[in-house]
C-alpha cells in the first residue's frame, strides 16, 4: 500500500519524541493526525503532579506548527482504574509493580488503538525508543539503536495484533540525534525537558503518594540476624532492593531483602548479604511476544529498566534460573526475556 494511502493517529504527549515521531511520518508522505491522551489530572481524587495542562498545550503548539489535525483522547476513568488502582493494590500487597508496563498493555496499544482503528486510522505511532520487524513468522519486538534509552522493556507485554498496528519511528535514532534533528526541523519542543517517571507521582515521594490510601503502621526493622534496628511506617512503603529512605544508623549502607506482610516487619541486609540476592526465579504469566521457544531455552533477561541483559535458563513457564545471582529481584516485577537484540517474551515475577 502507497503511505499516502496510510492513516497513523500518532500519541502526542508533548515531549520530543513523539513530536519528532510526528514530524517523521508525515515527511515520509503518511497520512497522520495526532491525539493527545489525557490520562491524570486533579478530578482524580489522588494528589500527584501531572503538569498535562501544559503537555496538552505543547502538543498542540506542535499540531499546529506541523498543520497536523489533533484531538484529546480522555482516558482518565479508565486509567485510574486500571493504572492507579494497580499500584495502590499492588504495594498493599507487598508486590512491586511496573505501571509503565501495565499502561502500556492497558492504555497506549489498548484504549489509543481501540480509539484509533474506530476513527479510522490503519496503525498508530508513538515516541518509544524500540523497533520493529516483520517477517513470514509475524511481528518482532527489538531493542532501539540507542543502548541509553531503549524502551522495549515497557513493551514487553505487547502482542502480535499490537506489533502489527505500531510504529516507532526513533527506534533506529540515538537521543541525541533526536534533538538535532527536531532543532533542525525548527519543532517547538526541540529543548523540553523530558518527562521522568510515572506522570503522576512525578514530584511527590512514592511513600508521600501511598500513604493517601494506604494507612501507616509502625513495625520493626529487623536485620538478616533477627535484631531490631530500626522502626518503619509501613512494610508497603518499600521495595526489594531499596537503599534510600530507611533511616537506618549504624554500619550501613542497608538494603530491604524481603517483607513480612504478616507481622509488619521490613527485613534488611547489606549489598554483600547473601539472602539480598537470587538465581532461581519463579515466575507466571509466560507470555510469548510471536514465535513459541522450547524449553529449557538460553536467554539474555532483565527484571528492570536499563538493566543489562542477564545470562538465564527459562527452565519452565514457571521458572527462571539466572547464572549470576540478582539483587532486588521483587514479586510484581517483569522479566523481560530476550535472543540477541529480540524481545521475545515476558512473564510476572512472583
Amino acid at each position: 500500500m502507497l503511505k499516502s494511502k496510510i492513516k497513523i493517529l500518532v500519541g502526542l504527549s508533548g515531549g520530543v519524541d513523539s513530536t519528532l515521531s510526528l514530524y517523521l511520518l508525515q515527511k515520509q508522505g503518511y497520512q497522520v493526525e495526532a491525539a493527545f491522551m489525557k490520562n491524570f489530572s486533579e478530578k482524580v481524587n489522588i494528589k500527584g503532579e501531572c503538569p498535562w495542562k501544559e503537555d496538552r498545550l505543547m502538543a498542540y503548539r506542535v499540531a499546529a506548527h506541523l498543520k497536523v489535525p489533533i484531538q484529546t483522547l480522555d482516558f482518565e476513568k479508565q486509567y485510574h482504574d486500571k493504572i492507579v488502582d494497580y499500584i495502590f493494590d499492588s504495594y498493599q500487597a507487598g508486590l512491586t509493580p511496573n505501571p509503565d508496563v501495565l499502561c502500556n498493555n492497558e492504555i497506549k496499544f489498548k484504549l489509543f488503538l481501540e480509539q484509533a482503528t474506530k476513527l479510522g486510522f490503519d496503525k498508530i505511532a508513538t515516541g518509544h525508543y524500540a523497533k520493529i520487524k516483520e517477517d513470514k513468522n509475524g511481528f518482532h519486538l527489538l531493542r532501539a539503536k540507542d543502548p541509553n534509552k531503549d524502551q522495549s522493556y515497557f513493551l514487553a507485554g505487547l502482542n502480535q495484533n499490537q506489533l502489527a498496528k505500531a510504529i516507532f519511528p526513533i527506534g533506529d535514532i540515538i537521543k541525541t540525534e533526536v534533538r538535532q534533528l527536531a532543532k533542525k526541523a525548527k519543532l517547538p519542543n526541540a529543548d523540553r525537558k523530558d518527562s521522568q517517571g510515572i506522570c503522576f507521582i512525578g514530584k511527590i515521594d512514592l511513600k508521600t503518594f501511598l500513604q493517601q490510601k494506604i494507612k501507616a503502621k509502625v513495625g520493626e526493622i529487623l536485620d538478616t540476624k533477627g535484631n531490631k534496628i530500626g522502626t518503619h511506617q509501613g512494610v508497603w512503603y518499600y521495595t526489594i532492593g531499596q537503599r534510600k529512605g530507611l533511616d537506618i544508623g549504624g554500619s550501613g549502607p542497608w538494603y530491604v531483602v524481603s517483607k513480612d506482610l504478616k507481622n509488619n516487619q521490613l527485613i534488611v541486609g547489606h549489598v554483600d548479604d547473601e539472602k539480598l540476592y537470587n538465581k532461581s526465579v519463579q515466575i507466571s504469566d509466560l507470555h510469548w511476544l510471536a514465535k513459541e521457544y522450547e524449553l529449557p531455552l538460553k536467554a539474555k533477561a532483565q527484571i528492570r529498566y536499563r538493566q543489562a541483559g542477564q545470562d538465564v535458563v527459562l527452565v519452565a513457564p514457571d521458572k527462571a534460573e539466572f547464572k549470576k545471582a540478582q539483587a532486588g529481584v521483587a514479586s510484581g516485577q517483569t522479566l523481560a526475556i530476550y535472543k540477541g537484540r529480540e524481545l521475545i517474551a515476558s512473564a510476572i515475577i512472583v
